[in-house]
C-alpha cells in the first residue's frame, strides 16, 4: 500500500511539474489565448495602444480580464511577447529579420489592424512662417542638427529644437528608414542642447506643444485636435488619407497585433473583435485608416 501511495504521489508530482514547465514555455503562443496568469495582457506601441485600450474596454464588460500596458512601445512589446511577458504585442512596425534573428525560437504571427502614417510635426508658428514642406534632405539636416534656425529652411527666426523617438520606437524605425533606407544605419544622436529624446506619443506631443520652435516625428493622427501643432508635406506629399491610403507618403505604416503562434482562446477574441466591424470603428475613431479603407478586407 506504501508503494502504491508513493507511486501516486511521484506521478501528480510530475504532472505538476510538467504543467508548470509547459506553462510557462508557452506563454505568447499555445498558451496565449488562456491569458497569462488568468488575465490576457497586451504591450507595446503607444500607437496603437488607444484602439486596444477601447476595445479591452468593451471586452471586459463581456467578461473578459484583460491588461493593455504601453510601456516600451513596438520594440519593447516584441520583446515582452517573445520572454513570455504579455500574450499580444502592439507594433506600428512590421516583424523584422532581426527581430526573428534576435528570438529564434519565436512564431511571430502579426495581424494588421489598420494604416497610420508617420508625420513630421512643427508648432503653428513655424507653419505659418512658411514651412509646410520638406525635402528627405531638409529633414536629414534637421535632425542632424545641421539646420539650427527656421529661417534658413524659409521660416520664423527661430531656434530649431528637436525631439526625437528613442530607439525601438516604430515612429523612430519609420523615420530612420526614409531618412537613411532600410539598410543604413542612423548617425548617432547629435551633441546639441537643442536636440532631446522622448518616448511614447503622448510624450512627444506634449513635448512639441510647449516648446517653441519644436520639430518631431509623431502620428498624425496624434495631432488632430491640437491648433498649435500641424503636419508638413514630405516631398510636396502631404499625410492625407488618400496618400496614406495609395502609398503614395512616404511615412505610411501598418499596425499590428502580433502573437506567439496563432492566436487562441481570449488571444484571438481579442484580435477578432478589433478585426471584426466593430473593432474597426474604433480603428477609425482614433484616426487610422481601416483595413477595408486601404484594401485589406
Amino acid at each position: 500500500m506504501g508503494k502504491v501511495l508513493s507511486l501516486r504521489v511521484a506521478i501528480a508530482t510530475f504532472a505538476l511539474c510538467l504543467g508548470a514547465c509547459t506553462g510557462n514555455a508557452g506563454v505568447g503562443g499555445a498558451m496565449a489565448g488562456k491569458g497569462t496568469g488568468g488575465t490576457l495582457k497586451v504591450g507595446g506601441s503607444t500607437t496603437v495602444n488607444p484602439v486596444a485600450v477601447d476595445a479591452a474596454e468593451v471586452l471586459r464588460r463581456r467578461g473578459m480580464k484583460i491588461t493593455v500596458d504601453s510601456q516600451g512601445g513596438s520594440a519593447g512589446g516584441i520583446s515582452q511577447l517573445a520572454r513570455g511577458q504579455v500574450d499580444i504585442a502592439m507594433s506600428s512596425k512590421p516583424i523584422t529579420d532581426g527581430d526573428r534573428d534576435m528570438f529564434p525560437a519565436v512564431d511571430f504571427v502579426a495581424a494588421e489592424i489598420g494604416q497610420d502614417a508617420v508625420g513630421i510635426i512643427v508648432r503653428r508658428e513655424v507653419a505659418d512662417a512658411g514651412v509646410t514642406n520638406l525635402t528627405r534632405a531638409e529633414v536629414r539636416a534637421i535632425f542632424e542638427a545641421r539646420v539650427t534656425n527656421w529661417k534658413a529652411l524659409g521660416g520664423p527666426d527661430l531656434k530649431v529644437f528637436v525631439y526625437d523617438k528613442e530607439p525601438g520606437r516604430g515612429t523612430r524605425e519609420q523615420l530612420d528608414k526614409y531618412l537613411y533606407g532600410p539598410d543604413q544605419k542612423a548617425p548617432p544622436p547629435p551633441r546639441s542642447d537643442n536636440f532631446a529624446i522622448v518616448g511614447g506619443n503622448e510624450e512627444a506631443r506634449s513635448k512639441l506643444l510647449s516648446t517653441a520652435g519644436s520639430v518631431g516625428p509623431l502620428s498624425t493622427s496624434f495631432v488632430g485636435g491640437y491648433p498649435k501643432l500641424a503636419p508638413v508635406a514630405l516631398d510636396g506629399v502631404a499625410p492625407t488619407a488618400d496618400n496614406i491610403r495609395e502609398g503614395r507618403y512616404p511615412m505610411s505604416r501598418p499596425l499590428f497585433l502580433i502573437t506567439n503562434g496563432r492566436p487562441t482562446g481570449a488571444a484571438r477574441s481579442f484580435i477578432d473583435y478589433v478585426l471584426s466591424a466593430d473593432g474597426q470603428e474604433l480603428v477609425r475613431k482614433h484616426g487610422y485608416l481601416t483595413r477595408a479603407e486601404v484594401g485589406r478586407s
